[in-house]
């Protein structure tokens, strides 16, 4: 009775999946939406921590690169790519936040009232960026709680060229539109 499952005809991509579910949870009186992987590479037991985050600012995000924080199990290249991105977003985009691909994150209403979700473009990692320069442009007060992300016991990952080439120039417009 507690769970809702949203289901969407065709894939739309995960931009559009989570604007999707946060205007869902929103009718329904949400007062804070989560975001987390559903193959445990995020640790559910974070879960309250981001929460309390959360309460005492405007959005919580589980990130692996401050201090406390890591992805252990990750190869050089694959660390390289993320922090590269991450760094690029941060000096492009001008934002504060340290792991702006974080997809562990407790958005409180507040937030998800601010940013006009049907303006939200990105898909892919950069669909996280564009959440997290919004933010910061809105004024909203965004933490970062240190988590360690696990590599995924099963499945496969759904990066992609197309979806860092997007990261990449979807950096250069959230600079200018928001």
């Amino acid at each position: 009775e507690r769970v809702e499952v949203l289901h969407r005809e065709g894939k739309e991509g995960l931009g559009t999946a989570y604007c999707a579910g946060f205007r869902h949870a929103l009718e329904r009186g949400a007062q804070y939406c989560f975001e987390i992987d559903a193959d445990f590479s995020h640790n559910p037991d974070d879960i309250p921590r981001l929460y309390a985050a959360a309460r005492e600012a405007d959005a919580a995000v589980g990130s692996r690169y401050v201090k406390g924080g890591g992805a252990p199990d990750w190869s050089f290249f694959r660390w390289l790519i993320s922090r590269g991105g991450n760094l690029y977003t941060k000096i492009v985009a001008r934002t504060r936040t340290v792991d702006t691909t974080s997809g562990f994150r407790c958005y409180s209403r507040r937030v998800l009232e601010a940013i006009p979700l049907d303006r939200v473009t990105s898909q892919g990692y950069a669909f996280q960026i564009e959440m997290a320069v919004a933010c910061h442009r809105k004024g909203l007060r965004v933490v970062e709680l240190p988590i360690f992300f696990e590599e995924r016991g099963r499945g496969k990952s759904k990066m992609s060229w197309r979806i860092i080439l997007e990261a990449f120039w979807r950096v250069w417009e959230l600079r200018f539109r928001y």
